[in-house]
């Protein structure tokens, strides 16, 4: 008997959570959907990884994150950039900084590449294109690429760190002439994967797969990536972005205006109006059960049928069925019985009306309309006839 009103108040305290849970269960679908959002977004943020090809931050097949953190288990200091601008501070401080460049857009224009071959003690540029090559040298040129089938390239120059990484991969890869230095030729006839000029400032690479997460264990390419961006304690792995875009003096755009928060808050707005349209919106009704069968008129279900048949233009399948309904309605009208054929009702026709039974068998049965306006004349002839027959 002691423990009889402690149980009441337990009961009563459930009841007072299971109301409290009813009324706010909206609220709490809510918020579970905005942390699981908030989540997401921050689990992909840019802070922690990247899918930008041969980015240092990027563990995708493509990305560049195993090479650097093995230069970084070496000594060598990697920081990443993205910018024109921070890439020259930095190398304001790090005057014998290497510079590793993928500019895969062509954003620099050859002023800002001029100031950066002059900023850095070395430059080592990745499957640069036109522009960029244009830009950063005079003397090397694009030589195509590596033939279709050439999987790996022997090292056959006089250059010490393609000698010391032996043979690279090479498929896809771009070809180079021109230069002081040419390594990894398909033949002495064509251009080398590798170039670089005669004092070393300017390296060119001529595929990814050297520094990409998928091709970066194969052949030799690890160890020409490593000697290539590790002689010095400093390296710069700068990725250019829409912002080193050159400025041509125009007006700026919208996009340009906003301030970056901007694209963020307006996705966070539409999923909160989203959200509050589902809570406060009208929720549908029970389904409404209407008894059957239903009654349909027949003048309903003749102009029904009748659309049906001309948007289909269905003209001979809408001529059969007005000459079926008017040879059964002359047959019970003459009370010929269901098995009277169509002879015996224009038997029956003729005498009534007093006209040749071969004129009702070419207007009644033999004629076939070809278009729904031949149609039409034709259903208003045949219903003439049944008044004409049916009259009194």
């Amino acid at each position: 008997m002691t423990h009889g009103p402690g149980k009441a108040k337990e009961r009563r305290r459930a009841a007072q959570l299971r109301g409290w849970l009813r009324r706010h269960m909206a609220w709490i679908i809510i918020g579970a959907i905005v942390a699981v959002l908030g989540s997401v977004t921050v689990a992909q943020s840019p802070a922690n990884t990247d899918t930008a090809p041969l980015s240092a931050r990027n563990p995708a097949p493509d990305g560049a994150m195993a090479a650097t953190e093995i230069l970084r288990q070496h000594g060598v200091t990697v920081t990443e950039s993205d910018s024109l601008a921070t890439t020259t501070a930095l190398l304001a401080g790090k005057p014998r900084a290497t510079v590793l460049l993928y500019d895969r857009n062509g954003y620099l224009d050859s002023a800002q590449l001029h100031s950066l071959l002059q900023s850095a003690a070395r430059v080592v540029v990745v499957a640069p294109g036109l522009r960029t090559l244009t830009g950063l040298s005079r003397g090397i040129h694009n030589a195509g690429v590596v033939p279709n089938g050439t999987s790996t390239l022997e090292a056959v120059c006089g250059q010490a760190d393609p000698l010391a990484a032996g043979r690279v991969s090479g498929n896809g890869a771009l070809l180079y002439t021109g230069a002081d230095v040419t390594c990894y030729r398909p033949s002495s006839n064509d251009g080398g994967m590798y170039a670089a000029s005669a004092d070393g400032r300017l390296v060119v690479l001529g595929s990814t797969a050297l520094l990409s997460n998928d091709f970066l264990q194969v052949e030799g390419n690890a160890a020409l990536a490593f000697r290539t961006l590790g002689p010095t304690p400093d390296l710069v792995w700068y990725l250019p972005g829409l912002g080193d875009v050159p400025n041509d003096g125009g007006s700026p755009t919208l996009n340009e205006l906003a301030p970056p928060w901007v694209g963020f808050l307006g996705l966070w707005l539409a999923v909160i109006a989203s959200l509050a349209v589902l809570w406060r919106g009208r929720r549908l009704g029970p389904l409404v059960f209407e008894p059957l069968p239903v009654v349909v008129k027949a003048v309903e279900t003749a102009e029904g049928r009748a659309r049906l048949y001309q948007d289909s233009r269905a003209v001979s399948r809408a001529t059969d069925n007005l000459r079926a309904g008017t040879l059964t309605r002359l047959a019970r009208h003459f009370r010929l019985g269901p098995e009277a054929g169509a002879d015996a009702v224009l038997d029956a026709v003729s005498r009534k009306i007093n006209r040749p039974a071969p004129e009702l068998r070419m207007l009644l049965l033999d004629h076939r309309p070809r278009t729904e306006s031949e149609l039409v004349q034709w259903a208003q002839r045949i219903e003439k006839l049944e008044q004409e027959a049916t009259a009194r």
